[in-house]
């Protein structure tokens, strides 16, 4: 190749790069709705496969029905969701507010149950100053409630945002499920790799998605509803709202409802209500912990397969850096990453990747 033949290819892998990265800039205000756009039409493509084989080839068609089930069996129940757990929180801060309900005796209540042993351990770790410790419980729900019943203002404030991104996403999702074959196999040319190595690569980003969006909503969904019921059983005020957060913190592998109902049934063993604090404990455990731990596997890491401390850390990782689309951005960035390393351990029976000769300089 000659020095200028050189200077072109750089240049143009300049303008590649420059593009790239301008046209992901443009596109970042409304990053959400490309993301999950994107996410539904992975989760659907097999439905929209089998519509368009049923319909003789009829793409548009099968495109818009796949589009009306995703409205009806996806995001319709998750606006009713939203819309009860904003009331439920607004509800929630307004009992707190008036003293309905205060949190701050309840944990009086609690402290004034415990055994002398163990506030002689608390006062030796400076935790035996109850009136601060209630100031701050109070404190932290009030803001909690707050929170909550402070969405449905900003929801109101943000419609017009929101209405935009909501149409980007279905106006993307259905292009996407009527062109996905083709956008995909463009995707496969355009990757600098041999057809093994991106076959491999591919699968294993569908397989992660798939899995972990399934996953983990079918998980959220059981032990949210199951924690729902029994708080409902048990007299305990807001069951719908613990029931959705308990739905919520279950993106969190292993720890997430019992951050939730294990208080409430310590609280009760604390207080002389034994037989609510053992059955709680008991569904808590063989029932809403059994979900998570029956469920989980069978459904993320046995597709996935990647041990359940990865898949933690990955969603915790990704939760705190990209908020809840972190449940799967986190998982998929892990699956990809032991994925491209796989492909260069002897193990994995594909030989590794060549790095492609530049054009260089003539001499």
């Amino acid at each position: 190749m000659s020095q200028s033949s050189s200077v072109h290819y750089r240049t143009f892998l300049l303008l590649l790069v420059v593009v790239t990265i301008a046209f992901g800039w443009l596109l970042w205000p409304f990053y959400g709705a490309v993301f999950w756009g994107t996410i539904l039409a992975i989760l659907f493509a097999p439905l929209q496969r089998r519509l368009v084989a049923r319909i003789g080839g009829r793409r548009n068609l099968a495109a818009l029905i796949t589009l009306l089930l995703v409205l009806l069996l996806v995001i319709l129940p998750l606006v009713v969701i939203s819309g009860s757990l904003v009331r439920e929180g607004a509800n929630l801060y307004q009992s707190i507010k008036s003293g309905q309900i205060n949190f701050g005796a309840y944990f009086q209540q609690a402290m004034a149950a415990l055994p002398s042993s163990v506030h002689d351990m608390l006062a030796r770790f400076d935790l035996a100053d109850i009136p601060s410790l209630q100031e701050k419980l109070t404190a932290g729900a009030m803001q909690a409630s707050q929170f909550l019943a402070t969405q449905a203002l900003s929801i109101g404030q943000d419609t017009f945002q929101f209405v935009i991104g909501f149409g980007i996403m279905l106006y993307l999702l259905f292009f996407l499920l009527r062109d996905g074959p083709q956008l995909s196999a463009r995707l496969k040319r355009a990757v600098p790799l041999s057809d093994m190595h991106k076959q491999h690569l591919f699968r294993k980003f569908t397989t992660v998605v798939r899995a972990t969006v399934k996953g983990n909503v079918a998980v959220a969904a059981a032990q949210g509803l199951l924690g729902g019921i029994i708080f409902s059983i048990l007299s305990i005020q807001g069951a719908l709202l613990w029931g959705v957060v308990m739905g919520f913190l279950s993106l969190l592998p292993a720890i997430g409802a019992g951050l939730i109902w294990a208080p409430v049934a310590i609280y009760f063993l604390l207080t002389g209500a034994t037989i609510k604090g053992v059955a709680l404990i008991a569904f808590g455990v063989l029932v809403i912990g059994m979900v998570d731990n029956v469920l989980r596997p069978i459904l993320v890491g046995k597709d996935t397969k990647m041990p359940d401390y990865v898949v933690l850390i990955s969603t915790l990782g990704g939760m705190a850096l990209f908020g809840l689309n972190g449940f799967v951005i986190g998982p998929l960035v892990a699956a990809l990453f032991m994925a491209s390393w796989d492909l260069f351990s002897p193990s994995s029976g594909m030989p590794a990747p060549q790095v492609e000769d530049t054009p260089s300089e003539g001499k």
